[in-house]
């Protein structure tokens, strides 16, 4: 897959420009160490989960960065809490050298302690999801993520209706069902596809799971996240869960912190105001790739798509998911995302709030509009005076729908 150019590599290179260390953080096998190796082919590579590396590495940090001070590349770096300490006195050595050293993991919550303990002001994180669409097909990314880069207004109505269309429906709905995992993906191959979705599945919680959580009930765990994977786009109700799998809410709130954490599943928390009195306080989550939260699902097939009763919010969660991947490539982490139920049953699917402003965006699977079903959506924009909120669906093109709001179809994205 080193053929296939990332939205984010742009940005990654400007922030080992910028930072001694840049951190590449996602799922397993979502293409970080191809996208490390991509950005710096000519570095040093080692790979923590390599028992003769990982100790050439950690039974003698002086001499090891003393061969090694600089333009290398260290795989699932989390595995040695201790790296970070050493590399934070490598890096104050001379705090005016960039470009050093690139680390990547698959566990944020482990890694970013570390980073926040050793390395504050030090090192960039990037957070590289699963492909998106454009990514696969082989097209630039929409211009509609730029667009964030600058505050929202009037004048950015004007640029989005001079957007493009990426790809067809039908190539659309395919990635949809397929989801980004490069290799089954591109191996364009049903059964292969089948196999290794398994096999992650399988792997995730016995050998990923066992090695950072390893005092953790697996057998729960895994009844857990076969729940999960049809929760996806809703709110997750604790306590329904534990009664499923004879547990605790705190044990249910722990398992969601780390399937977050490892990049499996987003947990989006509610939108909090102090204009919105009824707002539900629970969060709703997703999980980050379609194609294997359909795999769980025993969705194989476009057919069994168009069956799925719960095609509504399994969309919603899809384009959640590509408007965070699109935005993580190209924006600094200063922005954030949450969405909003009132106890009267006002919902907005996605808010992006950051120094471009207040975003709300609703999710529909159809192509029609109709503007009562965007109340909820309207009234934000006037509660907070936004230049508007935008609809995204599977329109065929982007329109004003009224003063309030935009549509734009989700193959502009």
């Amino acid at each position: 897959m080193t053929d296939i150019k990332r939205n984010c590599e742009s940005y990654a290179d400007a922030l080992l420009h910028q930072f001694p260390i840049l951190i590449i953080l996602g799922v397993r096998q979502s293409g970080k160490t191809t996208l490390a190796k991509k950005l710096r082919p000519d570095w040093a590579y080692f790979d923590m989960e390599n028992g003769n590396q990982y100790d050439f590495i950690t039974q003698d940090f002086d001499f090891f960065f003393k061969e090694n001070p600089h333009h290398i590349i260290i795989d699932e770096a989390q595995l040695s809490p201790r790296l970070f300490q050493e590399l934070r006195g490598l890096v104050d050595r001379d705090r005016t050298i960039k470009n050093r050293i690139i680390l990547t993991g698959s566990s944020s919550s482990e890694l970013l302690n570390h980073v926040s303990d050793s390395l504050p002001g030090r090192a960039a994180i990037l957070e590289v999801g699963t492909l998106k669409f454009n990514e696969y097909y082989g097209l630039s990314q929409s211009l509609f993520y730029d667009l964030f880069r600058e505050p929202i207004t009037e004048r950015t109505r004007e640029k989005i209706l001079l957007l493009t269309q990426c790809i067809s429906h039908e190539d659309l709905k395919y990635f949809f069902l397929k989801g980004g995992y490069p290799e089954p993906l591109l191996s364009k191959n049903d059964s292969f596809y089948s196999v290794w979705m398994a096999q992650y599945a399988q792997t995730y919680i016995q050998r990923d799971i066992r090695q950072l959580f390893p005092r953790l009930d697996l057998i729960k765990f895994r009844r857990f996240m076969t729940i999960l994977s049809g929760l996806s786009g809703t709110l997750v109700n604790k306590s329904d869960l534990g009664r499923a799998i004879q547990t605790s809410e705190t044990t249910i709130a722990e398992y969601l912190d780390i399937a977050d954490g490892t990049f499996v599943w987003r947990n989006i928390p509610p939108f909090e105001s102090s204009k919105k009195k009824s707002i539900i306080k629970t969060s709703k989550g997703i999980f980050r790739d379609s194609g294997l939260s359909h795999f769980l699902n025993d969705i194989h097939r476009l057919s069994d798509l168009d069956r799925y009763s719960k095609i509504g919010i399994d969309f919603e969660a899809f384009v959640i998911e590509e408007i965070i991947k699109g935005l993580n490539s190209v924006l600094p982490k200063n922005w954030s995302y949450s969405f909003m139920r009132t106890r009267n049953g006002a919902e907005i699917d996605l808010i992006l709030q950051g120094p471009f402003g207040l975003v709300p965006i609703e999710i529909k699977y159809g192509a029609s509009t109709k503007l009562n079903d965007f109340r909820s959506i309207t009234d934000f924009v006037r509660t907070y005076e936004l230049p508007f909120g935008i609809v995204v669906n599977n329109g065929d093109k982007i329109q004003n729908l009224s003063k309030e709001l935009i549509q734009i179809p989700v193959t502009y994205l």
